[in-house]
């Protein structure tokens, strides 16, 4: 792709754009349940078109209790955790103690904030402490910090913020949680074309972290599974019609939706 015109900055400065940045648009996923929090992400890394890593790791451990999302252009992700990690590190020995989740977010926030015009940074903190218990923490473009019990972002959160409201319950157990992130993620992958790839998953307690993998063979969904699932429905519809008059169509009509749903 060719770089667009040159525009000036806030200073006067002529701002090139840069050509080939390479992106993790992305689909991020954190949660609170019963007892910690679960954090999910696709691993599709791309370059305009090019699909530049289709297995990149975007959860990054910043404490043995702290882990965060990352979505926006890789580089820039990278550098700010990485300093993250170096600040918190420096912070448990200077305290004596762990760091708190909420001084983490508070330091990504810090630094999302006050180089927001030169940096493409969109995060989640998610971890447990022995102050506030599980907490997860949203940090979009900008720098906005706001502790939410779910929390999505990248490019394909935009399609399933509508299931995530209607599905989530706090009172979940892990394995719920687990189930229910990765199926929000798989069908963000399954409509976003800048998410794909793998799922992985972290699950934090007080007792640590406990690392997860879907491969994409096993995404809990996709649309070659709908489309089955699809053609199903219309095999048994059928079914129902030949048997005779005795099969109404509201029958069949119930059948088709259990077989669609038995399969999404």
């Amino acid at each position: 792709h060719e770089a667009g015109p040159a525009s000036m900055d806030s200073h006067g400065i002529e701002e090139v754009p840069k050509q080939g940045d390479v992106a993790t648009g992305t689909t991020i996923l954190a949660c609170e349940y019963r007892d910690g929090v679960v954090l999910v992400a696709d691993s599709r890394t791309s370059t305009g078109s090019y699909v530049a890593n289709r297995v990149s790791d975007k959860i990054v451990k910043l404490t043995d209790n702290i882990y965060a999302c990352r979505s926006g252009s890789a580089a820039d992700t990278q550098a700010v955790c990485d300093y993250a990690k170096r600040f918190l590190s420096d912070y448990a020995i200077q305290k004596g103690r762990p760091a708190r989740v909420s001084t983490a977010a508070h330091v990504l926030s810090s630094i999302v904030y006050n180089n927001k015009d030169n940096l493409s940074v969109g995060l989640i903190v998610a971890g447990v402490d022995d102050v506030d218990g599980p907490q997860v923490y949203s940090i979009p473009l900008g720098g906005t910090l706001v502790r939410q019990p779910l929390a999505v972002g990248g490019s394909g959160s935009v399609f399933i913020y509508a299931m995530g409201d209607a599905d989530y319950t706090p009172d979940m157990d892990k394995d719920a949680a687990v189930a229910f992130g990765r199926r929000l993620v798989s069908h963000a992958m399954a409509r976003d074309g800048s998410s794909g790839g793998v799922i992985r998953s972290v699950v934090l307690t007080g007792d640590g972290a406990e690392r997860g993998f879907v491969p994409g063979s096993e995404l809990p969904f996709s649309l070659e599974g709908m489309a089955d699932g699809l053609a199903k429905a219309v095999e048994e519809v059928a079914e129902h019609r030949a048997a005779g008059p005795s099969s109404s169509s509201s029958s069949a009509g119930a059948a088709a939706a259990a077989a669609v749903a038995s399969r999404g």
